[in-house]
């Protein structure tokens, strides 16, 4: 088994597991490798240390700086379970959802969590408005694996 650190286009950072070098290179070149952040197939490997099982606690550089980076992994791993747990808990109104939003902003609709499709052009015209929005990745509504 392969642990590989791996990179998408968008600098997002994470980790996968493949039961060899071919495995992976299959799973890329057929675009079912997908960043879990941004949902981008345009990944690469990182240069990974292998990781070797140590009968007494390692005490050198690279162990320290493993033990440094978990809490950022740990970090990040609860961010997105949280914003899955959020999209999964929203209504989706689809195109819809620059008119609802507009809807409750004005007192017309009772407020809800909502998520759907908005034009960029909608969006800066909501946000214009003082209507709060913020863009989700696909990644984050999609089964991911």
């Amino acid at each position: 088994m392969k642990v590989l650190d791996i990179q998408c286009a968008n600098a997002h950072v994470f980790e996968g597991w493949f039961a060899d070098e071919d495995a992976f290179q299959s799973q890329v070149s057929a675009g079912f490798l997908q960043c879990p952040v941004c949902g981008s197939a345009a990944v690469h490997k990182l240069l990974s240390a292998p990781r070797i099982r140590r009968s007494t606690p390692a005490t050198d550089k690279t162990a320290q700086a493993r033990q440094d980076a978990a809490p950022a992994a740990q970090v990040q791993a609860q961010w997105l379970q949280r914003a899955r747990d959020m999209v999964a808990q929203a209504e989706d109104v689809g195109e819809r959802f620059a008119a609802e939003a507009r809807a409750m902003h004005e007192g017309e609709q009772e407020g809800r969590a909502i998520r759907g499709v908005a034009s960029a052009e909608e969006a800066r015209g909501l946000l214009d408005d003082g209507i709060l929005v913020l863009p989700v990745p696909p990644a984050l509504s999609g089964t991911l694996h």
